[in-house]
């Protein structure tokens, strides 16, 4: 299964790069898949590209059901495989 997630860019780099960050945690990822992103946009992240972008209010539901899921998870299985 292949998930998507939603992340804010906290930096833009050069050559349609980025770092962005979800839950404290920074990766760098691909623009190249979009026509403009901003330091601040939420962008939907999939195998290191940002394949959408999405307004801060859906961000935060997506981001909020992960984190429910995590917390309904038995204790230990904490990993995605």
């Amino acid at each position: 299964m292949c998930l998507a997630v939603p992340a804010r860019i906290v930096q833009l780099l050069p050559e349609q790069q980025a770092i962005v960050e979800v839950g404290g945690v920074c990766s760098a990822i691909s623009l190249a898949l979009l026509d403009a992103a901003e330091v601040g946009d939420y962008v939907i992240v999939h195998v290191g590209f940002a394949i959408a972008r999405l307004d801060q209010e859906e961000a935060q539901k997506t981001l909020n059901l992960f984190a429910e899921m995590v917390a309904l998870a038995p204790a230990g299985d904490h990993e995605i495989h």
